[in-house]
């Protein structure tokens, strides 16, 4: 077994193990690092998801990092092209070389006689076990199983005669021209689906067993284009990311407040958009309260100008049965479908099932507590980065890497070698990790760290009470204890 050493090891490629990477080089330039990535490309949910019209599901001036400027137009950017965005961080910032490919990391192990962890990673392709040891582990693996999506299992589901697809798995060459398409779930994913395969299919359908509360919101910014014209590209993303991120953090806290208000608003823009006819009721009326599951984001109304256009449809009904020739729902009527897309969720996953010991002692990250969401309680030398699910992911991934700098230059300077968040007075629990009701939260929420009802214990899903903790707070604290 091959061994190595690095300073900081990063484990996962994606959006969070790019901007940790940027951080590392440039705020603690004399820290090696290495970023381990299972998969043959860089760039995580971009890489991976391959289905028709996949784009951000938030605002490109909150997802797109702080220190690189998303300087496209439009406010919701496609696949690709985020890709292109975190290429262009990797080679402007001269990193390619530390990202190692086809390496799935399996295990963990601290050894507290040597200050150290011993990492086993496997090679993706061949299966050929490796090791690296590391001062300091750096999770940014995201949050969902990449090998399985949520697929529940259907009666009747080998009697169908077309093709079943699973977003997480989109076939390159797949053929919906003139197709009857069913899409199952009414989330991001399917919304997306909707409007970009609607003008080859016969007619797209999607199918929800209940409403979901939907953001309507124009591609071309106003404000941004008119920032754009007379302060330039840089200057105006600044402008537009602060103006973003106020409004998603009162527009969050507004909805706790006051859920009705916020309800009839996000009802009332989807009425003008849609036929006067049209049963919104029935089908754009969530039983639930706003921002009690995350909203889904509607560039220029694309899903609505779909339906009104009669090339897509929204049914509400449960499924009885898949048929030879479609879906039998338990109103008794029957779906036609030549092919049908599950676009039925993710398989939640923490710090991607790695096995994680302590010396002699196996960790199981559920009983544990976050030190300000990204440090496991009594565990040292380790950072997990979990973004926000009630803004842009990256804004907390951002400040989740300047805050690991910060801790691991103060170490440097104070010749310590091991962080350990540890409560230094009993906790309580409050409520849970994932304030969020969604289901493919509700049906993972035991896999996750308990809430304090203390910080700096608590999960706070706060931008901007994290802004100040993690990016203008002392690294100092009597809970994260220095040896």
């Amino acid at each position: 077994m091959n061994e190595e050493h690095i300073d900081v090891l990063i484990v996962g490629a994606g959006i969070s193990g790019i901007g940790a990477g940027y951080y590392l080089k440039n705020k603690c330039p004399n820290k090696s690092f290495k970023i381990l990535e299972s998969r043959n490309n860089l760039g995580g949910t971009w890489d991976l998801f391959k289905y028709p019209g996949i784009r951000s599901d938030s605002d490109m001036t909150t997802m797109g990092y702080r220190f690189k400027p998303w300087t496209g137009k439009n406010l919701v950017a496609g696949g690709g092209a985020i890709l292109d965005y975190l290429n262009d961080v990797v080679d402007e910032n001269g990193f390619r070389d530390k990202i190692q490919y086809d390496s799935h990391v399996t295990k963990a192990w601290w050894k507290s006689d040597e200050s150290k962890w011993y990492v086993t990673y496997q090679d993706s392709a061949h299966g050929n076990e490796s090791m690296i040891t590391c001062n300091f582990l750096y999770f940014c693996v995201g949050y969902y199983d990449y090998e399985n999506g949520h697929e529940p299992d259907f009666e009747g589901q080998s009697d169908f005669n077309g093709d079943i697809i699973h977003p997480q798995h989109w076939p390159e060459n797949l053929n919906y021209k003139d197709k009857n398409v069913v899409v199952i779930g009414s989330g991001a994913t399917a919304v997306t689906l909707i409007p970009s395969m609607a003008d080859e299919t016969k007619h797209i359908t999607m199918l929800q067993r209940s409403p979901t509360y939907y953001m309507v919101r124009p591609n071309i910014d106003p404000i941004g284009a008119f920032f754009r014209r007379f302060m330039g590209k840089t200057v105006s993303y600044f402008v537009m990311r602060w103006k973003n991120i106020q409004l998603q953090s009162w527009f969050f806290k507004r909805a706790r407040k006051d859920p009705k208000l916020i309800k009839e608003f996000l009802i009332g823009v989807v009425k003008e958009k849609l036929n006067p006819e049209y049963n919104v009721d029935k089908h754009f009326t969530p039983s639930y309260n706003p921002w009690e599951q995350r909203l889904c984001l509607v560039p220029d109304g694309d899903l609505f100008n779909a339906i009104n256009e009669g090339k897509a449809s929204v049914v509400t009904d449960q499924i009885d049965s898949f048929t030879s020739n479609g879906i039998k729902l338990k109103s008794g009527n029957e779906l036609p479908a030549d092919i049908i897309v599950t676009a039925t969720g993710l398989k939640l996953m923490v710090c991607s099932n790695i096995e994680i010991k302590v010396d002699n002692e196996t960790i199981d990250i559920s009983d544990t507590m976050t030190f300000k969401g990204m440090m496991v309680s009594n565990v040292p030398n380790v950072v997990w980065t979990f973004g926000y699910t009630n803004a842009s992911w990256t804004l907390r991934a951002d400040l989740t890497a300047e805050y690991t700098c910060k801790i691991l230059n103060y170490m440097d300077k104070n010749g310590f070698s091991i962080a350990t968040p540890s409560p230094s007075s009993e906790i309580g629990e409050e409520g849970s990790w994932l304030d969020f009701n969604s289901g493919y939260v509700t049906r993972s929420s035991h896999l996750f760290p308990r809430q304090g009802n203390r910080d700096p214990w608590r999960n706070t899903q706060n931008y901007i009470k994290d802004v100040f903790s993690l990016r203008y707070g002392k690294v100092k604290d009597e809970e994260l204890e220095f040896s």
